[in-house]
């Protein structure tokens, strides 16, 4: 269990669950067919901003933390971000279904499943009480991490906010 920090690789087995929007599935109410996404490969050659939330639908995940992702997609592909990625405990229908009613339309953001906060207890920053992920982001850039920050107060969305990562990139 080692928490990332700057200037690390990012792990080579981050495997998340995802379920890709299509047009044929965008409504809320319809269900995809979940998928294994090999992060570290499709990331390896990329600009990445992952960032986590303990649980979608919640209060502070869906007042506070995704609108200023939202918000500022164009600033963060100006800074050459390519991907954009939310990660939660959930499963991947319920992300799917949290992207949906975002507004959220193909890969402006990635809704990602960590089954069992597989891949946060891994980098440390799960919630050993509840076994949801932690809050937190990371910037990776081409396979090394840029930016990697965890709030430690209950609620707080300051060091994982778009806001914060911005001012990092």
């Amino acid at each position: 269990m080692t928490t990332l920090k700057p200037g690390d690789a990012f792990p080579s087995d981050v495997v998340f669950k995802y379920i890709p929007w299509s047009e044929e599935s965008g409504d809320i109410t319809a269900c995809g067919i979940p998928i294994n996404y090999n992060a570290s490969k499709e990331w390896a050659n990329k600009k990445v901003v992952l960032f986590s939330v303990p649980g979608a639908f919640t209060p502070t995940c869906s007042v506070n933390h995704m609108p200023g992702y939202i918000k500022n997609l164009p600033k963060l592909r100006e800074k050459g971000v390519d991907i954009v990625a939310v990660v939660a405990f959930n499963d991947p229908f319920v992300m799917s279904a949290w992207g949906k009613a975002n507004k959220v339309q193909g890969d402006e953001i990635l809704f990602l499943s960590d089954p069992d906060a597989k891949f946060s207890q891994s980098i440390g920053w799960a919630d050993s009480a509840s076994g949801r992920t932690g809050r937190y982001a990371i910037v990776i850039d081409h396979g090394k991490v840029g930016y990697a920050q965890i709030e430690t107060e209950k609620g707080a969305v300051k060091k994982s906010s778009a806001d914060a990562v911005l001012a990092s990139l």
